[in-house]
């Protein structure tokens, strides 16, 4: 029975390690179709090289720094509990990989392809785990102070935080830095080019991959059979539907907000999907797509920060709703599971959004100085494809 449940317990997190793997093309196609046709193959490649980068980072430094745990010792010491251990690596390693494929979709169009990977290679070897390693490990006593000064830790159980709105807020850091795009906006603060996206299929084939992904994301941070919870299930069902609805109805049927509605929800609900009723994931994910469409129009049209796929009003912005929504909708007295404090979630978050811009800067920074982060004027004319890739994505090249 007990090797049974080991097996068990392998093969579960392993299909969601797999179902996560699988989102990170619906990054790909979210920015394929999100960004100008010159730009395609570059968004297909970056995705790629930086899950690539993201393995190496967190391999041999993030998951030490996160949680204490090495690989350099023997495979047959590796292979305790059938390598449970190993797939709970390649599990949380797509969670961290998941931070460069959100920051990739804010800058696209204009960033330079090798100081990208080397960002990468920072963000997940340091940044992010040092946040993750005190809200998922314990780290540094944080999670115990909060506990023991307002009842409860900080509560993400899969991530609307230490994944989500920390992608986000490191990705507003590289917009600023960077940028806008050469031609985007007026002297005066106007709009000079739109920039539509270039394939609303491609957008939505994106969509639909890291929608269905999602429910691995969610239901499989149980991390074990005996954990897993239909509760979990059902609430990012809910929130998706919200944030589908609620996107539609704000963003007045323009596809791309539909496309990104469910998304928006699944990113609020995560943090608390274990823990809320379906009603209070239902509003939690509401409140998130038609955050994402408000946020997003005043971000490109009245403040004028060129994030290409919205990246930080869908995950820092809604990521950071998420955790404060699971102290709201986590209450007993709203339908939830209780154990939630408030106050600790307030905190939680807050501290998450300072670290990702601490740490987006300090390294973003240093890149900057050292080696340049952005495309020039004529690389970004011509686009990201011939300029750093040689090839057009199609035969009839154009914008």
């Amino acid at each position: 029975m007990e090797a049974l449940q080991t097996g068990s317990d392998v093969l579960f997190i392993l299909l969601g390690a797999i179902m996560v793997l699988a989102m990170h093309s619906g990054f790909a196609f979210l920015e394929v179709g999100t960004v100008r046709r010159k730009n395609q193959v570059n968004a297909l490649v970056k995705i790629l090289c930086d899950f690539a980068v993201s393995t190496i980072a967190y391999f041999f430094v993030g998951y030490l720094v996160a949680y204490g745990v090495d690989f350099f010792r023997g495979a047959a010491e590796l292979n305790l509990r059938g390598g449970y251990d190993l797939v709970k690596f390649f599990f949380l390693l797509t969670f961290a990989a998941a931070i460069p494929a959100i920051i990739s979709g804010g800058i696209a169009e204009r960033a330079r392809f090798h100081p990208q990977l080397a960002a990468t290679a920072l963000v997940v070897a340091f940044v992010y785990p040092f946040f993750e390693g005190i809200t998922w490990n314990g780290n540094f006593g944080v999670q115990a102070w909060l506990k023991e000064s307002f009842g409860a830790p900080f509560h993400d159980f899969a991530g609307s935080v230490v994944v989500h709105a920390m992608g986000g807020w490191l990705a507003l850091v590289a917009v600023v830095m960077l940028g806008a795009r050469h031609g985007r906006y007026h002297k005066d603060g106007g709009i000079a080019a739109a920039h539509p996206p270039s394939s609303i299929p491609f957008l939505a084939l994106g969509a639909w991959i890291l929608t269905v992904g999602w429910f691995g994301f969610n239901v499989m941070s149980a991390q074990t059979v005996a954990a897993v919870s239909g509760l979990v299930a059902a609430n990012s069902l809910m929130a998706m539907v919200g944030g589908i609805l609620t996107a539609l109805f704000v963003g007045r049927n323009d596809p791309g907000f539909v496309h990104n509605g469910p998304l928006a929800g699944l990113v609020a609900v995560c943090a608390g999907s274990d823990v809320m009723h379906p009603l209070g994931a239902l509003v939690t994910g509401g409140v998130a797509g038609a955050l994402f469409v408000w946020l997003f129009t005043l971000t490109q049209n009245r403040w004028r920060i060129d994030d290409v796929l919205g990246v930080w009003p869908l995950h820092g912005l809604c990521g950071a709703w998420g955790g404060l929504a699971a102290g709201i909708f986590g209450q007993e007295a709203l339908g939830g599971l209780g154990g939630i404090s408030m106050m600790s979630q307030v905190i939680g978050t807050g501290l998450g959004i300072l670290i990702a811009l601490a740490g987006g800067f300090l390294g973003l920074r240093g890149l900057k100085r050292v080696v340049g982060l952005r495309l020039s004027q004529e690389e970004e004319y011509r686009g990201a494809d011939l300029s750093i890739h040689k090839i057009a994505a199609s035969p009839s090249y154009g914008e």
